[in-house]
């Protein structure tokens, strides 16, 4: 044959192949939803886990095993933009789940509010799917969406470059009651068991039907499960007996979340379930004949990424799952919100590998690139790293990943200021930096920690649990300058705190709005300062005010003196303006409360005078020390303060009935000594601050005084 071959090339005719050469690599990027790092078995470490995924565990054993991957954020919508768009959450204002709306206090004693941030990821967006099918791909996306306000709102994945979209939620739509009305193997049931005894699962369904219709034109999958995100049931009924028997309870028992560990029979079944369905998945690809490589399986052509959205979710009413032993889960920036499993198999890629290298959702869209030869979009912004160096070479060797300026890189941010986290987080090598921005008045919360995570290779304090900020000031600082580098490199909002809750320092010197009109579509808004400069103005704004999916925009105003200018966009229906002082205190105008935001905020066309505080009475005017009709807390307490001093007459710095003969003395003085300290006098005028404050708002109005 081999002389053959030789003889026709040497007369000219074509070349005679041995075998045909392969043809461009599939891709299969599978993202689940809320699994935990510690959910999949082959990951288990210190407590044993009883959930069960043999499917995961031998594909592991196909690729390489990644135990220092992460999430690009600590929840589902911002990861899945992140790993979509290639851009960090940061630098796409997309920081959290849903967004899209002005920022608020959740109550008036809320301490702090989350920026604005998108509700979406901008339609225009050049996705990894658009790049895909510019080297002639076909794609595919099966199951969650999520890079929207709504799992239905624009864009869908049509609207972004796929070819192929399902998002049904197959045996995980919800029941009504999870103890009863499982699957059966009735023909009729909708969920009819198979033969391994597992409900008919449509996600997994529709992921294997693209792969069924394309599998003769190269293709990229983007599968993502709806499993194990709530609500936490199953259908396979003797699963779920299966795990009340393993961990001794009846599922008609609760699951507190303050018990931890993993002993929820309902959440084990959800984990082996997701386990069965992409088991199915992989068997498929195993099996199947690859039309374009004659001779060989699916398999050995397709890149498989299998990874989660965020870290687990370690409960909601009842307790989910345990991340143990790292600290925290979803919503959380620390590494039980962000650590995820991340398994990789395909083409050229050693198997049985396990690697300590960092790495990060973000690095897909430049590896898949790479592993596929598809050229990089012209001018398009990529946060990750190309790893198909790593996989193919030596996926052990950190200095193998490098980033956009050839360097090896060395470090990872994460940024999410919402909720109860209110954090940045930066990972340099073996350290970990937190930044908590709600730390003002609040000893029990450092501003900064830093947690040695591992020392030459071993693992040291993956738990966070020892501070070393303090004993470490210089690293501390190093880390904290490199986070806001890369913050302000990307323009990342950061959360502010309520001008409405008086326990503030500083509260009592927030703008106050004093006039608003309009010049054509230039809006004008004239503040009063009130002790803190105002140092940013932002406005807010909506197109589609009143619509189902109603969405809200940022553009920044112009600050000049005391007025803040700005242009209203081209069909704008509502809008209103943040101002942010110098103690990053934000005030709204209009004040904007929780839902219901078109009805608080100004319609376009609209220009209106502020009305001027009613006066306050006389009684209570001198309390007013800023003179804006408005006496805060602050305001109110600080009148009083003096009074200690002339009262104490032998300055000995306390009270006795002597020196304050005074009815409210036995109610301030709080341990019954007979003696009042400043801090138990000045409790008299908080209370009384209270109960003058007739609306809970805190402040005194005319209103309140009346």
């Amino acid at each position: 044959m081999k002389r053959l071959c030789l003889l026709v090339l040497l007369l000219g005719g074509a070349v005679c192949p041995l075998q045909a050469a392969r043809p461009k690599p599939n891709v299969v990027l599978i993202v689940t939803d809320d699994l935990g790092w510690q959910d999949v078995k082959c990951y288990d470490i210190d407590e044993p886990s009883p959930m069960e995924t043999p499917h995961l565990d031998a594909f592991a054993k196909k690729g390489v095993m990644f135990w220092q991957a992460y999430s690009p954020a600590p929840t589902c919508s911002p990861s899945r933009c992140a790993i979509m768009s290639g851009n960090h959450p940061a630098r796409a204002q997309k920081t959290h789940v849903v967004g899209g709306h002005p920022p608020y206090a959740r109550s008036p004693g809320t301490r702090m509010m989350d920026p604005w941030y998108s509700g979406r990821m901008p339609e225009d967006t050049f996705t990894l799917a658009r790049a895909m099918k510019t080297n002639g791909y076909v794609t595919g996306h099966a199951g969650k969406w999520h890079i929207a306000i709504n799992h239905h709102a624009f864009p869908q994945p049509e609207d972004v470059g796929f070819d192929y979209t399902r998002s049904d939620r197959g045996a995980h739509s919800n029941m009504k009651d999870r103890t009863k009305g499982f699957a059966t193997d009735a023909g009729d049931d909708p969920y009819r068991l198979d033969e391994n005894g597992f409900p008919r699962h449509q996600n997994s369904e529709d992921a294997m039907q693209f792969v069924q219709e394309n599998k003769d034109k190269p293709f990229f999958l983007y599968y993502c499960t709806w499993l194990v995100h709530s609500p936490i049931m199953t259908r396979n009924e003797a699963l779920l007996a299966k795990y009340e028997k393993k961990l001794g309870v009846d599922r008609k028992d609760k699951f507190p979340r303050e018990v931890p560990g993993q002993v929820n029979p309902y959440y084990c079944a959800m984990v082996e379930s997701l386990d069965y369905y992409v088991g199915r998945f992989f068997d498929y690809l195993e099996t199947t004949d690859d039309p374009r490589w004659p001779g060989h399986r699916l398999s050995e052509n397709t890149y498989v990424i299998f990874t989660s959205d965020n870290g687990g979710m370690e409960g909601g009413k009842e307790r989910y799952t345990d991340n143990a032993p790292l600290d925290r889960g979803k919503i959380s920036a620390k590494e039980g919100g962000t650590r995820v499993p991340l398994l990789i198999a395909g083409p050229g890629i050693a198997k049985g590998v396990q690697s300590d290298v960092m790495v990060n959702g973000l690095d897909f869209y430049p590896t898949i690139l790479s592993l596929t030869g598809t050229e990089k979009p012209k001018d398009k912004n990529l946060d990750g790293c190309d790893i198909s160096a790593l996989l193919l070479k030596d996926p052990t060797n950190p200095a193998l990943v490098r980033d956009a300026d050839g360097q090896e890189r060395d470090a990872m941010m994460w940024h999410f200021p919402h909720g109860v986290a209110l954090e940045s987080t930066i990972r340099m090598g073996d350290f970990k930096l937190i930044r908590n921005y709600d730390h003002v008045g609040d000893p029990a919360t450092p501003e900064l920690e830093l947690f040695r995570l591992y020392e030459n290779g071993k693992r040291t304090d993956i738990e966070e649990a020892e501070n070393l900020a303090g004993r470490m000031p210089e690293k501390t600082a190093a880390m904290n300058q490199r986070l806001s580098e890369w913050l302000e490199g990307m323009d990342a909002s950061y959360p502010c705190y309520n001008p409405k809750n008086p326990d503030l320092p500083g509260q009592g010197n927030v703008c106050t709005v004093v006039a608003h009109q309009t010049k054509g579509s230039t809006v004008e808004f004239t503040f009063k300062e009130n002790g803190a400069k105002v140092v940013r103005a932002d406005l807010i704004y909506t197109l589609n005010g009143g619509d189902k999916y109603e969405e809200w925009f940022r553009v920044p105003a112009k600050l000049n003196g005391s007025k803040a200018t700005a242009g209203l966009p081209e069909g704008t229906t509502h809008y209103l303006i943040n101002l942010v002082d110098e103690n990053q205190f934000l005030v709204s105008y209009p004040e904007i409360k929780r839902g219901g935001f078109i009805k608080q905020a100004l319609a376009a066309g609209t220009a209106v005078a502020v009305e001027a505080p009613k006066a306050l009475p006389e009684a209570v005017a001198a309390k007013d020390a800023n003179g804006d009709g408005r006496i805060t807390e602050e305001e109110y307490v600080g009148h009083f303060a003096p009074g200690f001093e002339r009262k104490d007459k032998n300055k000995d710095g306390v009270l006795s009935r002597e020196e304050q003969p005074h009815k409210s003395f036995d109610a301030a003085d709080q341990d019954k000594n007979n003696q009042l300290t400043r801090e138990e006098f000045m409790t008299t005028f908080h209370r009384q601050f209270k109960g003058q404050d007739r609306n809970g708002d805190g402040v005194i109005t005319a209103d309140d005084a009346k």
